[in-house]
């Protein structure tokens, strides 16, 4: 059994299909190793144990009579605390939504229940996941699963985290400058990050409705396909094939690679010779209106941010990490005709970035400049966690920006990943080139 926490979700679905895993008995190996963990409380916000053996029995009974709703049937896998539950709180790791409980279930959890998946609980996150660095001094701060000493990534700190320590086959996370991507590079895991309105963010709470995006953490590129599908309720594509040969890629130069520090970029060099070695070109370039769009990100996010929230934050101001609270307020710096301008530049640009990558499968970036800080630093300096904050999120501010799918897939290098950017609702062919990159850049 305890083989079954380190197993691909979609290999322990398999094994559930074969009849050699009962859904009854995974889901209580995995409860067992929550409860038993020493990290469980900084990770998980709350568990739904009754739910989770509920939905267990259930896809049980069904692998028992042959009728599977699919592939993941009977998996369990953990939630990000800002998709609702029905009757269990769901408080985005903010004080400003304690007790909050909702009364129906987000889309994509209802979508995943549906196919049969188990929901072991809730996992800890950064307030209102406003941060790339996964530190939250209200609710609780995951630790990296390298070392407990450094954060997680935000602000699907806790998702990454579930996964990376054998705590949920998956995780369900979020994505508005990069927070599925940064918490699944520092934690070696595949993290997808989907286009802006392909997954429905009904009964999500928002951060940046313009910007959120739903998308799952996990062990291999199959199950991020795999969990897409679910979500949306549609069938996974097929990777089978998948190849590097002929394959055309940019790396993006200047904004990129500008700041990257020594361990980073040498991981992520090392993979794209892996890359070339295995049959794919690759090309090296930049793309000026990326630096542009980069310049409008401050206006845009936090403009979006603060009108969001502003009445709570205002309300209960003490309620917040400092930094956090400053950095929402940031967007009152802003004018509605600043707002609608950038919005309106950001558009242009977006299309002059399609132009600019046409002959291209995909756009390789080192998925974080930085390695993981130091939870104590980021405590004691907020001029550290301030600057670090904006390093961790620069290259996966880019995707967000330019309106992309993103892949961030691990390196040999614990921490450091390497991420594949491919145009709008393109899933699929991302998916696939994922698949093809998956062992080679890891070696």
């Amino acid at each position: 059994m305890a083989d079954w926490l380190r197993m691909t979700a979609c290999d322990l679905g398999r094994g559930i299909g074969a009849g050699e895993i009962d859904p009854i008995d995974l889901c209580e190996a995995y409860l067992t190793a929550i409860n038993a963990h020493e990290f469980t409380d900084r990770i998980y916000a709350r568990l739904t144990q009754d739910r989770a053996r509920a939905e267990a029995a259930a896809a049980s009974e069904r692998a028992k009579k042959g009728v599977r709703r699919g592939l993941l049937d009977g998996v369990p896998i953990s939630w990000k605390d800002l998709y609702d539950t029905a009757g269990v709180v769901t408080e985005a790791g903010t004080a400003l939504l304690k007790g909050r409980v909702p009364d129906t279930d987000a889309e994509v959890l209802a979508n995943a229940t549906r196919a049969g998946l188990v929901c072991l609980g809730k996992t800890h996150m950064t307030e209102l996941a406003f941060s790339g660095l996964g530190l939250n001094t209200v609710t609780e701060t995951p630790p990296n699963s390298t070392n407990p000493a450094l954060v997680a990534g935000g602000s699907s700190s806790g998702a990454a985290t579930s996964v990376a320590f054998g705590l949920a086959a998956a995780g369900i996370g979020s994505d508005t400058g990069g927070s599925v991507r940064i918490p699944s590079a520092w934690n070696d895991l595949v993290g997808l990050k989907t286009t802006h309105g392909l997954l429905s963010t009904a009964g999500v709470v928002p951060l940046c409705e313009s910007f959120d995006t739903v998308g799952p953490l996990c062990r291999s590129v199959e199950d991020a396909a795999e969990l897409l599908a679910v979500m949306a309720g549609e069938t996974a594509p097929d990777l089978s094939g998948a190849t590097l040969a002929g394959k055309r890629f940019m790396v993006l130069e200047t904004v990129a690679l500008q700041n990257c520090r020594v361990e980073p970029l040498a991981a992520f060099e090392k993979a794209v010779e892996r890359l070339e070695a295995a049959g794919a070109e690759v090309v090296r370039g930049e793309i000026p209106v990326v630096e542009r769009a980069m310049e409008l990100a401050g206006c845009l996010f936090t403009s979006e941010a603060y009108a969001q929230w502003h009445t709570e934050i205002e309300a209960d101001p003490d309620a917040m990490f400092p930094p956090v609270r400053e950095r929402f307020r940031a967007g009152a710096e802003y004018s509605a005709v600043q707002f609608i301008e950038s919005w309106q530049e950001l558009r242009q640009l977006r299309m002059e970035y399609q132009k600019a990558t046409a002959g291209f499968d995909a756009v390789l970036v080192p998925s974080s400049p930085i390695l993981p800080p130091n939870i104590e630093r980021l405590l004691t300096d907020h001029n550290y966690f301030n600057s670090e904050n904006l390093l961790a999120l620069q290259n996966t501010r880019i995707g967000n920006l330019m309106g992309l799918c993103g892949l961030t897939l691990p390196t040999e290098t614990p921490t450091c990943g390497i991420t594949a950017l491919c145009d709008p609702f393109t899933e699929a062919k991302l998916l696939r080139l994922g698949a093809a990159m998956e062992s080679v850049v890891k070696g």
